[in-house]
């Protein structure tokens, strides 16, 4: 009988997604008559604006789209999702420079499997989203973590980010609004650190997912406009999934230099070929549109912010800083690791966040899945009453922590 392991080396390394299990066992305690409150997926509440569903029922109508099309997205979504592009942040991309994807989470893949070889070094700022150090490695890339925390708002300096550059370092990650912890960098910080990476020659990966959603006197920045020293070693990575509540249509979009995004276009034409046609009329038709739902649901996500941080810091041990972007609050919770709290004493953000489910019914996702322990991770892209009943919940169990 062969001895040899059945599942990779490769496959068996990946992680399974803290986010979407916390999630998922949300939902199955929810299914099972249990009043949990979720606050784990980054998932808005809000239905996928109607003219948006309109346009794919036209297209599941169509012929032609019951076909195969590109591999790399279809022609006018492309030329779409570039005039999008120089309107929402100034940066001018031809539409060959555009690969649509199946989601954001493939172009994250992709970006980093076309562009590192084995070895190569990814500066990430912790704390991060749990897919980005997944797909580096698969990609056999190795993450250095530049870590962040509350005292500097989650913000990476130049001087930190220069601390962890080594010779192997490839590529800069720039994500700005971020998930998880709302930060957003200002204009200035986003040239330094654009500049120093031009300075030593990095490529810089930068997700804009979020860039609609920033709260206050934040402002969304593209590190692409802002830094034209990148020239051509910046790949910009977005999608559809938060702007405009499309999270399960599943179209995404990877631009970069020409060569970037034909050898990402060949890894795609075998790994899926094109993304539902349906979907991506679907697409077309939310970029090429106005803003106007995504102002609404900013206003309700800007409510439910202040909300929020407001309850989260009224529980001791619990301190929030104000996230200015995303939909996204994420309190230091260490204060409260190690207390007694229902004949239990969680050694870590993980069990306490464990023991508010079991005991409060409220899903928080700990800051382990995110690398930087003693967290919670709470999206706020939920209805108002179940925000502040869930806070309110997971607030009356932790005041007894002693």
């Amino acid at each position: 009988m062969s001895t040899r392991p059945r599942i990779s080396a490769r496959i068996s390394a990946i992680s399974e997604s803290a986010t979407l299990a916390v999630d998922a066992k949300a939902k199955a305690m929810k299914a099972a008559g249990r009043p949990v409150i979720g606050f784990g997926a980054g998932e808005p509440d809000f239905p996928t604006p109607g003219y948006i569903v309109e346009a794919a029922i036209e297209a599941a109508h169509e012929p032609r789209f019951h076909k195969y099309t590109p591999a790399g997205g279809l022609p006018e979504l492309k030329q779409a999702v570039a005039a999008k592009t120089r309107r929402d942040s100034g940066y001018a991309v031809e539409p060959a420079q555009v690969l649509v994807t199946n989601g954001g989470k493939q172009a994250v893949y992709q970006a980093f499997a076309t562009l590192l070889d084995p070895g190569d070094e990814v500066l990430v700022v912790a704390p991060y989203w749990t897919t980005y150090p997944e797909a580096i490695k698969l990609a056999g890339g190795v993450q250095v973590d530049v870590v962040t925390d509350e005292t500097t708002g989650y913000l990476a300096s130049v001087e930190r980010l220069e601390a962890a550059r080594t010779e192997r370092t490839k590529v800069l990650l720039f994500v700005s609004p971020s998930n998880p912890t709302g930060a957003v960098h200002s204009r200035e910080e986003t040239i330094a650190i654009g500049r120093w990476a031009a300075e030593h020659g990095l490529w810089v990966v930068t997700d804009e997912i979020y860039e609609h959603l920033v709260y206050g006197g934040a402002e969304f920045t593209s590190i692409a406009t802002a830094v034209p020293e990148l020239g051509d070693r910046v790949v910009v990575l977005n999608g559809v999934a938060k702007t405009y509540a499309m999270t399960g249509w599943r179209v995404g979009w990877l631009i970069g230099p020409s060569d970037v995004v034909k050898a990402a276009t060949n890894l795609q034409s075998h790994a899926t070929s094109n993304v539902s046609n349906v979907a991506q009329m679907a697409a077309l038709a939310a970029v090429s549109g106005d803003l106007s739902a995504v102002a609404e649901m900013r206003t309700a996500f800007d409510r439910r912010r202040q909300t929020i941080v407001r309850m989260l810091n009224e529980i001791p041990g619990v301190l929030c800083p104000e996230p200015k972007g995303a939909f996204y609050a994420y309190p230091s919770v260490k204060a409260l690791v190690g207390k007694e709290l229902r004949g239990r004493r969680p050694a870590s953000s993980g069990e306490l966040a464990e023991l508010i489910l079991e005991e409060a019914e409220v899903a928080v996702v700990p800051g382990e899945a995110f690398g930087t322990p003693g967290y919670f991770r709470l999206s706020y892209a939920l209805g108002d009453d179940d925000l502040v009943e869930g806070v309110s919940r997971m607030g009356k169990l932790l005041s007894e922590a002693h």
